[in-house]
């Protein structure tokens, strides 16, 4: 099953159109499937005096609020037109998180056919029940929660229409970038085993092995953030990854998706061809003579495997020398 890559442009654009087209045609390059974006008006997400995290006020060095932030980086209904148009012709899918119920219903007003339910909306139960009675695939991140959290918003989707069969459950750590020590990625696998969904991982940390590793411990959908420069002004450049890094990570973990295989261990064909060359075989150690016993004393393993394997040492030996062998000569009974 190929792994669900999206590229999460968020809200790397800062605001600029071309800067957003830009970044759906770094994602497409790497290979990425999907580009993300993110839908929301900042009077409906955010009171006029919310402060900003910790690494947003880091990293954009303001004493502005968190709402006026969310100003500068809405995208208008106009450019989300433009960018799935562009998505289009770039041969990417578009997809965009709606943090209201207003955005929700706008993007699925433009066809959108799944919907991402980002970390901080997990406890939103007018919101859920909203894109529950949709009925569509959801993509549900679960940064922040615990399984109690994860199992009441699950219930949520559930009565409101969705079945479980369409959900798939991100496991992520809601910090930026995120600590090694706190992505415990085994929590994935414990998402999958308490809920019985999909899962897959939303990788905040520096770098692409995590998210790589996250596919082989069975990962079916990988989010990434990305900038075309980790050095521009806004909240999320310098906890993402540059389009060479993106398109490291897509090769990787396509090459890790072939890797993985079907689990049955057998000989595979490539490497058939070498047994006779890495084993090893009975040989004579020194001169053997027509009638004599083999003994440890005058028989070894070595290669090449063309001959009798030293498995067979305890049938081998005690046996007679049906004629003479010469050092290094495969034996024969």
């Amino acid at each position: 099953m190929s792994t669900l890559i999206i590229a999460e442009a968020g809200v790397n654009h800062n605001g600029d159109l071309a800067l957003a087209e830009r970044l759906i045609d770094a994602a497409a390059a790497a290979g990425a499937d999907i580009v993300k974006f993110q839908t929301f008006n900042a009077d409906r997400l955010s009171t006029r005096t919310a402060k900003k995290a910790e690494y947003q006020v880091e990293a954009t060095n303001s004493d502005e609020t968190q709402y006026d932030m969310l100003r500068r980086l809405e995208l208008t209904e106009e450019a989300h037109h433009d960018l799935m148009a562009k998505c289009v012709g770039c041969g990417i899918d578009f997809l965009s998180t709606g943090f209201d119920v207003e955005s929700v219903d706008f993007l699925s007003h433009l066809g959108q056919e799944f919907f991402k339910i980002p970390s901080g909306e997990i406890t939103n139960l007018p919101y859920l029940r909203h894109i529950g009675q949709l009925g569509k695939v959801i993509i549900l991140s679960t940064g922040m929660s615990n399984l109690g959290d994860i199992e009441a918003a699950i219930e949520v989707l559930e009565r409101a229409g969705t079945p479980r069969s369409k959900l798939t459950l991100l496991h992520c750590t809601t910090e930026y970038p995120t600590p090694m020590a706190e992505v415990n990625l085994r929590a994935m696998q414990s998402l999958s085993s308490a809920f019985g969904v999909a899962v897959g991982y939303s990788d905040h940390t520096q770098g692409i092995e995590v998210a790589i590793a996250a596919v082989a411990m069975g990962a079916t959908v990988i989010e990434k953030h990305f900038t075309l420069d980790r050095g521009l002004p806004g909240p999320d450049h310098e906890a993402s990854i540059e389009p060479v890094e993106l398109a490291a990570m897509v090769k990787s973990i396509r090459n890790i998706e072939v890797a993985i295989g079907d689990g049955v261990k057998r000989p595979m064909p490539s490497e058939i061809k070498n047994k006779l060359v890495a084993r090893k075989s009975l040989v004579a150690i020194r001169p053997i003579n027509m009638g004599e016993k083999f003994t440890a004393e005058n028989i070894g393993a070595k290669r090449p495997g063309m001959g009798i394997s030293p498995m067979r040492w305890d049938e081998v030996v005690g046996k007679v020398a049906s004629r003479f062998f010469a050092v290094d000569e495969l034996i024969e009974l």
